[in-house]
């Protein structure tokens, strides 16, 4: 036989875009539209239906950036469509290609009550289905046009990022107002032809089966008389039966599918727009539900959900009647899909329990996943945090756009730093928005690195970002491939029912150890400082005001603020979501963030301030509130009284110029320059910075990365380097005692002061940088004379070592690295610590010396970057961020110093001292939670872990008369099958492992 194989799929491409698509809807009439536009910020509902409107045509343009505007259809039914299935196509001005980041809309009857969303692939309202002729139709979209800011030319600089900025061009041109008959035999033949030739094209030439849906196909054709398509269509359809009809082999991939609409909390739109996007999704997929008896849709994002309580109750109560009914699935148990490279431990930990408790009390359902599709990159302490959160398996996606290295499995044990091991699943169709394409399904089966061991894989499927989730198309394909020879098999599942699947096939599965790093989107460990900033001063303002608003209330009586805590925690916890607190979202955004973040700060202060005062009574007395883990100046970790006196620094004049500090521990060298070229350990009696080199050195580097400007820095940024070398002041602090440095490059300016504190090992350095520079990194770089193969990094609960060479392509990749409040390198019995406030991204690097072989190794800090996209102003303007080298440092020293910068001593004058509610004998154990127990109760919650990577003995000592003691998981509740420790009077002797983490609950007497 002639091979006409392309001609065949050539007239199959023609006929659907041609002939087949169109007749969908062979009959139309236009409806009458007019329109109100909102003259500032979005309105309630009551307001926008009850607007007086004004005419508007199709073909007009409508629609300033970030604007809405309420448009009002009617028109009546033609009596002679009687029996027929009637639609409403309202196309606001669409791009398909765009589903999720353009215009949407979503469509109300005139008594308020929502019908579903607008989107670029879902434009239809359903009238009835038959109608029976002279219905009058009456509808109205809010519709916001919110402007394309990734657009065909991806990554331009763009002022349409923020409202105060964007303009008041109108955005879109309405394009279809209509009512239309639709041909559902058409439709159906339409998603027969597509899915048989979607398969068809991923089956191998040569195989048979592919052949034999090519002259099905062919038949198929012949059978459409393509000027009366829908009178053709039954005929066509039915040649086509066979072919579909066939089974899948044994052997087959088996895909469950979930429908999902990944909705990011804010990114190239603001935070009240998401709150309409779920709005819109929700009412698309509740009315699918109603519709369609095999699907199932997962919804992540407690925080969305809370949205829809607040602000869309008529879409809530749908929304909580398809939860009721197993089909519209809570997944993931967290707040938000945060960042977790960046969270701290405590609020990483908070971000399951404020989302796990939302689903349990709104719906009595506990998530045993974590659902995280998108997220830059997974933390090494985060597997200990799903487990005590009362979770068992993890779901993402986002590892499978790593550039350099092809992660192993899809799935795998994954095994966090304390041992802690996270059944855990990539979906090998590589995409968080499956629309049930073959080229997807046939990518998921053959990508898919377990086979021969397991067979389940598991595929997002729905536009997301507001595109409107899934749609009726990709569930008729779906229904298709149940079984379907030549193609992997798909089921609609819940999340839970394919882990259960896959992990029950899959007992032993491979194992890996450590974070995992995605090798892109590096630089959102430092893009938009002060975003960054305002996270770490609320993670620890959040500390600061429970355990004092604790202590408060045992010694005193003072109102636990539980409400006011709750509120603001959840504040903090939506701003880790993974495009804000990395950086990556527009200017409008992290302008809000900005404000946000004082509020809070204003707010924490207050409760911090007020708890404080309750405690030290009246008096003069000068005391000290030590908020951090370890005690430090003689003030107890959690307590309060007169700081011990310590020593003194002395303040010298350098013989080549340039300044001698000196505290009788180090004697810190800094050249006319304002360069450190001397951090001597007296003690020890070495140097700390290599030979020949000088720290505190402020480098430039050129930063225009080949795609993503504000996630990534390329790796050939480092090809170009300019040191800031040059001084225009070096000279005494205004205390005397430290030193003031000066510097000029480019447009920008940097005032840096460095302190030696009395009685302490540690190198104090307060940056300040006004930054005007545009597309440049600024590193703040310390070579060191260490010898180091490996580095630690504070992450959630403990540390995380990488290596310092770059032996294989994966250590090559992990250029720029994240950490949390230290960086620690060592030798055998000596070590230097790297603490900072507010800083995460950097990179360590090995050098050797020509002249003595000697290996020396740097560590940089990321202070700051310029990207134009999303954002054309990142950055600019003043920053201020806090360092210390810390000489001689163990990694135990490097955790003190870490919490030490991040949480200051607070003044306070009174009468009385405060003695802590809890103390731990052993500062390994590393306290980083004591609060009230979100019941109520009264019970003093103390959460700790070991904190050196050590098997560690310490003894609790409670500062209260405590009746009980109950072992728990992060949400308070207790543990079954776990030890209880022993209260012995006012004691409890703890036994951790390595990174422990341990939650338990004091009941007071």
């Amino acid at each position: 036989m002639h091979d006409d194989r392309t001609l065949v799929e050539a007239r199959l491409k023609r006929v659907l875009d041609e002939r087949l698509r169109p007749a969908v809807y062979p009959e139309s009439v236009p409806l009458e539209v007019t329109v109100w536009h909102a003259p500032d910020e979005p309105v309630p509902v009551a307001e926008g239906l009850a607007a007086t409107t004004e005419p508007i045509e199709v073909g007009a343009r409508w629609g300033v950036p970030w604007g809405t505007s309420w448009f009002r259809v009617t028109g009546t039914v033609p009596a002679a469509w009687a029996g027929r299935t009637v639609e409403a196509l309202l196309d606001l001005g669409f791009d398909e290609n765009m589903p999720g980041f353009q215009c949407e809309g979503l469509v109300y009857r005139p008594d308020g009550t929502p019908v579903k969303g607008l989107n670029p692939r879902n434009q239809w309202v359903r009238i009835g289905a038959p109608v029976e002729g002279g219905e009058e139709v009456r509808l109205h979209i809010e519709a916001a046009s919110n402007p394309v800011i990734l657009d065909y030319h991806p990554f331009l600089p763009t002022q349409l990022g923020d409202k105060e900025t964007a303009g008041s061009e109108p955005q879109y041109k309405l394009e279809r107002m209509d009512l239309a008959v639709f041909d559902e035999t058409v439709w159906q033949l339409v998603l027969d032809l597509e899915v048989l030739g979607e398969l068809m094209a991923e089956l191998p030439v040569e195989s048979a089966r592919r052949w034999d849906i090519l002259r099905a196909v062919e038949r198929a054709l012949d059978a459409v008389d393509l000027q009366d398509v829908n009178g053709t269509a039954e005929a066509a359809r039915s040649l086509l039966a066979g072919v579909l009809a066939e089974p899948a082999v044994p052997s087959a991939h088996r895909i469950s599918a979930v429908g999902h609409a990944h909705i990011d909390s804010a990114w190239l739109w603001p935070l009240r727009e998401t709150v309409r996007k779920v709005a819109r999704t929700t009412s698309n997929m509740t009315a699918l539900i109603e519709d369609e008896p095999d699907f199932v849709f997962a919804m992540s994002q407690a925080q969305q959900w809370a949205w829809v309580k607040e602000h869309r109750p008529e879409v809530w109560a749908k929304v909580k009647k398809a939860v009721a009914d197993g089909r519209f699935v809570p997944a993931g148990g967290m707040w938000v899909e945060s960042d977790t490279n960046m969270p701290g431990s405590e609020a990483m930990a908070r971000q399951f329990v404020h989302g796990k408790r939302f689903f349990l009390d709104e719906f009595g359902i506990e998530n045993d996943e974590a659902w995280l599709p998108d997220t830059f990159g997974f933390a090494a302490g985060l597997p200990q945090i799903i487990k005590a959160a009362g979770s068992k398996w993890l779901l993402t996606q986002k590892i499978s756009w790593s550039q350099t290295n092809k992660f192993p499995h899809h799935t795998f044990q994954w095994e966090g730093i304390d041992g802690t091991r996270i059944f855990t699943h990539f979906p090998p169709v590589d995409t968080y928005n499956c629309s049930m394409k073959g080229s997807e399904i046939a990518h998921a089966a053959s990508n898919f690195k377990d086979k021969g061991v397991a067979r389940h894989s598991l595929a997002p499927t729905g536009w997301g970002d507001g595109g409107g989730g899934t749609t009726r198309e990709m569930i008729a394909k779906a229904a298709r491939l149940k079984d379907l020879e030549g193609s992997a098999t798909v089921v609609w599942e819940t999340p839970g029912e394919f882990f259960e699947k896959a992990e029950a096939e899959y007992p032993n599965a491979p194992v890996w150890v450590g974070e995992l790093y995605l090798e892109l989107h590096r630089a959102t460990l430092t893009s938009q400082a002060k975003t960054k900033q305002g996270n770490r001063r609320s993670e620890h303002l959040l500390r600061e005001a429970e355990l004092w608003a604790a202590t408060a209330a045992v010694r005193t009586g003072f109102p636990y603020p539980y409400e006011e805590l709750d509120r603001i925690w959840k504040t903090v916890l939506l701003h880790q979501f993974h495009d804000i607190l990395p950086g990556s979202s527009i200017a409008w955004v992290h302008r809000e963030a900005r404000a946000t973040y004082e509020r809070l700060a204003a707010e924490l202060n207050g409760i911090i301030d007020a708890a404080q005062r309750a405690l030290a009574g009246e008096g003069s007395a000068d005391l000290v509130f030590n908020s951090a883990p370890h005690h430090r100046d003689g003030v107890p970790a959690g307590g309060a009284r007169t700081p011990a006196i310590v020593g003194s620094t002395a303040l010298a004049a350098r013989v080549n110029g340039g300044f001698v500090l000196d505290n009788g521990l180090l004697r810190v060298g800094i050249d006319a320059r304002g360069l450190v070229v001397s951090v001597y350990d007296i003690e020890a009696d070495r140097e700390t910075v290599a030979p020949g080199q000088a720290a505190n050195l402020l480098q430039v580097h050129p930063d225009f990365p080949n795609m993503w400007d504000a996630w990534d820095v390329d790796e050939f940024y480092r090809n170009t380097v300019t040191d800031l070398v040059d001084a225009d002041e070096v000279v005494p602090g205004a205390d005397g005692v430290s030193v003031r440095i000066v510097r000029s490059f480019g447009v920008s300016r940097v005032t840096q002061v460095l302190i030696l504190a009395p009685g302490e090992r540690r190198l104090g350095i307060d940056t300040e940088v006004d930054w005007h520079e545009t597309e440049k990194f600024l590193k703040l770089a310390f070579p060191l004379d260490v010898h180091a193969e490996r580095y630690a990094s504070e992450t959630q609960f403990g540390h995380f070592y990488r290596p310092t060479h770059t032996n294989t392509s994966w250590e090559a990749a992990k250029f720029e690295a994240c950490n949390h409040r230290f960086v620690h390198i060592e030798e055998p019995g000596w070590g230097v610590a790297l603490v900072n406030d507010s800083t995460y991204g950097h990179d360590v690097t090995r050098h050797v010396r020509d002249t003595d072989s000697g290996t020396t190794t740097t560590v940089r800090v990321s202070l700051l970057r310029a990207p134009r996209f999303p954002d054309p102003e990142t950055d600019q303007g003043v920053h201020r961020f806090r360092h210390a080298l810390v000489a001689g440092a163990g990694i135990g020293d490097a955790v003190r110093e870490g919490w030490r910068i991040n949480l200051p001593e607070r003044r306070v004058t009174g009468s009385q001292e405060v003695a802590p509610l809890v103390t731990v004998d052993q500062d390994a154990v590393v306290v980083t939670a004591l609060k009230l127990a979100d019941d109520g109760s009264g019970d003093v919650i103390v959460r700790f872990h070991e904190s050196r990577g050590a098997r560690t003995r310490a003894t609790l000592t409670t500062g209260f008369e405590a009746a009980g003691v109950t072992v728990t998981d992060l949400l308070e509740r207790p543990l079954a099958d776990v030890a209880v420790p022993e209260l012995d009077g006012d004691r409890i002797t703890l036994r951790l492992r390595a990174f422990e983490l341990v939650t338990l609950r004091l009941t007071r007497a």
